[in-house]
């Protein structure tokens, strides 16, 4: 028997989703990709067969090709396929404003457009992550009143969201275990049907609000660690001493995992969810203990000072050096994780703001490198993929992202290339602070003191 299936958005979560289900015998999936200028695109490419992510996907490449090839994916920008679905899944992105909130315009619009096509007996699953009480108190009550129908009756509603990683598509898909939320035990019935078919691991299934909670408060209980992680660094640089060091002594245990330090937390998760859940919070809750719950904030906040730091390690640095002006600072890696073309919430990003707004007149050539993204989807700075052309006669090599390629620099080459009294900021300890040094290079890294106390 065919099952038709509807992906809406075709990102980092719906793309792999959809081509993971539609390689399963009988099913059939249609993505739904809204041509805006930056996304657009895709809906060609991939109906050529083509993986439109530029960054290091094991599989997905030669998955995409045979299930385009084999007629069971297709992508468009109409919604006429909705109304025969027997699953929707919802992949939009809901990130937060300025003032934290979230913004749910993509999510609303989806909502509107699917309610008034969705035939009787659909199973409609949101994968975005949402704060948790909107499944039941916005979505739900949207199709319900553009649909005429009721849930868990004429329509079933589940949340089951993604746990996807650049780099790691479809093996966080497939390899980790799925919680399932339903409204009631025949939505968790079919989605148990149609995760079964691609999800290796477990089926975890719990109610609507439960499931919300477990990807906030996952996401959360990552980006407080990494918080402590990065307050420990700058802890070490106060002390003097190497943090990663201190972390690999600690680690070194089998019942500890300590986090490692960083410039700064990107992606389109860990930024905005610590924020889903404080306003799931603010708004579904009676409030009781709102005001104990104070590490989420500060967590998020310190996160978001790292690029700063980034930018007072090279103050200090340009100090020793005896350097003020005409400058060129080369920040390297624009992607917010290793070996990916994904640039949301970048730390370089914050960077480049950092700087700009500290340097006004003192005439700096700004560059970026990156081996992954293409110039469309960064705009703060000059975008290269030539590594020589980024470092040639640069006076601040700031590195943001640990990109593999950035392992291997020949350091005396790079000395040679760049200006004299060369500076190196490192905010992913890519290098070693005693072989740098010997090299001739003035370093800073978070989480190490910039002294020499080497044993």
């Amino acid at each position: 028997m065919t099952t038709n299936i509807v992906v809406i958005g075709m990102g980092y979560v719906g793309i792999p989703m959809s081509a993971l289900l539609a390689d399963v015998e009988s099913f059939y999936v249609t993505g739904i990709q809204r041509r805006s200028k930056r996304s657009g695109w895709k809906i060609e490419y991939l109906n050529s067969g083509k993986n439109p992510f530029e960054g290091d996907e094991p599989g997905l490449d030669e998955l995409i090709e045979r299930v385009i090839k084999n007629g069971k994916f297709k992508v468009t920008d109409s919604y006429d396929q909705v109304n025969k679905a027997d699953y929707i899944l919802v992949d939009v992105q809901t990130p937060v404003d300025e003032k934290r909130e979230p913004r749910y315009e993509s999510l609303k619009d989806v909502s509107k457009l699917i309610a008034p096509k969705m035939k009787k007996g659909v199973t409609v699953i949101v994968e975005s992550t949402v704060a948790p009480g909107t499944t039941d108190n916005i979505i739900r009550s949207i199709l319900e009143e553009g649909s005429g129908m009721k849930r868990g009756e004429d329509f079933y509603l589940v949340f089951s969201f993604e746990r996807v990683m650049p780099g790691k598509l479809l093996e966080y898909i497939t390899d980790f275990p799925r919680v399932i939320g339903g409204g009631c035990e025949k939505a968790n019935e079919n989605a148990k049907f149609l995760y079964g078919k691609v999800v290796k691991k477990q089926l975890q299934v719990t109610d609507t609000l439960t499931a919300e909670l477990t990807k906030c408060i996952e996401n959360t209980y990552r980006d407080v660690n990494i918080a402590f992680a990065n307050e420990m660094a700058l802890v070490a640089e106060d002390f003097n001493r190497n943090i990663f060091e201190i972390i690999n002594l600690i680690n070194y245990r089998h019942d500890r995992m300590m986090h490692f330090p960083g410039s700064g937390v990107g992606g389109h998760c860990l930024t905005k969810d610590p924020w889903l859940l404080m306003y799931g919070l603010q708004t579904y809750t009676s409030k009781k203990f709102i005001d104990r719950v104070k590490l989420l904030p500060y967590g998020r906040e310190l996160n978001d000072f790292m690029p700063e730091h980034m930018v007072e390690l090279m103050e200090d640095a340009l100090k020793e050096a005896k350097k003020h002006d005409n400058l060129k600072i080369s920040l390297m890696g624009v992607a917010y994780k290793a070996d990916c073309d994904d640039t949301r919430n970048t730390p370089t990003e914050r960077i480049v703001d950092f700087l700009k707004n500290r340097y006004h007149s003192h005439n700096i050539e700004y560059i970026a490198h990156d081996p992954w993204v293409r110039e469309k989807d960064y705009k703060e700075t000059e975008l290269t993929a030539d590594f020589d052309a980024a470092v040639k006669n640069s006076d601040v090599l700031l590195f943001a992202t640990n990109h593999k390629q950035y392992y291997s620099i020949d350091l005396d080459d790079l000395k040679e290339k760049m200006k004299k009294e060369p500076i190196i900021i490192d905010g992913r300890n890519i290098f070693d602070n005693k072989i740098i040094n010997s090299k001739g290079f003035i370093y800073r890294k978070i989480g190490e003191g910039s002294k020499n106390n080497f044993i």
